[in-house]
This record gives C-alpha cells, sequence and structure tokens, in this order.
C-alpha cells in the first residue's frame, strides 16, 4: 500500500497481488491539527486487500534535509508500525506531487477534478516507484 500524507487528505494506492503496478484507491479526508488520520478506514483497507507492507511518501528538501512535512510523515510512520503492526517504508517523493500535477494537466483534467486525485494520483507514483525499485534491484 502506498501512501501520500498530507494535511488535509490521505492519497491511497494498492498494488496488484504481483506487485508490478500500483492503482490509485481513494483518497482520505483527515485532519492533522486533531490526530485525525482516517485511521479506522485504512485498517479496512489493510484488512481488505491483505497489505503486508506500506510505503508512506517521505517529503524531504530538496538539499535533502528534513523539514515539518518530513518529521510529520516520520512520526506517521512509527504511528502506523506501531497501530498494524506492519513494515513502513519511508520512500522519498521529492516532486511526485508536481510530477501527477503534471500528469493531470497533460491529460486536460479540470482544477476542480485535479484537487480532488492529486493525493491519489501521488500515492501511485510513490508506490510505483517503490515497487520498481524492487523490480530493479532482482
Amino acid at each position: 500500500m502506498g501512501l501520500d500524507l498530507g494535511s488535509k487528505t490521505l492519497g491511497v494506492a494498492i498494488s496488484d497481488a504481483m506487485g508490478w503496478t500500483a492503482q490509485g484507491l481513494e483518497t482520505i479526508k483527515i485532519n492533522e491539527a486533531v490526530k485525525d488520520f482516517g485511521i479506522k478506514r485504512l485498517g479496512e483497507i489493510i484488512q481488505e486487500h491483505e497489505v503486508s507492507k506500506i510505503v508512506l511518501g517521505f517529503p524531504k528538501n530538496m538539499n535533502g534535509t528534513i523539514g515539518p512535512r518530513g518529521q510529520a510523515s516520520q512520526d506517521f510512520a512509527a504511528y502506523l508500525e506501531k497501530k498494524f503492526k506492519l513494515p513502513v517504508v519511508l520512500w522519498d517523493e521529492r516532486l511526485t506531487t508536481m510530477a501527477a500535477e503534471r500528469v493531470l494537466l497533460e491529460a486536460d483534467v479540470s482544477r476542480s477534478k485535479r484537487k480532488k486525485v492529486i493525493d491519489k494520483m501521488a500515492a501511485v507514483m510513490i508506490l510505483q516507484g517503490f515497487l520498481d525499485s524492487q523490480t530493479n534491484s532482482l
């Protein structure tokens, strides 16, 4: 399962059974300020899709340092590992949201529709990047 954590939404992607391709599943509305991360829905997805690993986007600064969003991802990763007893891989997501935006722009998706799917699309790019790295290392 791939996740793109924002302050208001959590993009979710799932891989196929073979672990070759990532598909966008949904965008969960969250509220980071009150620590509401859609955990109930995540648990349902994990059970329904028999998730064995979580790949969480890790937004580093362009110079490789870790800022507030990166720290939020590290904290969320630790929480997910404890809550679901699954390994969580932090995956460098620099530029994935911009790449997702570019793909949607090229597909001529309207601004309002882009806003609804951008996090799900970023989650797909995060998960696909991870899956591709596993395939290349075989």
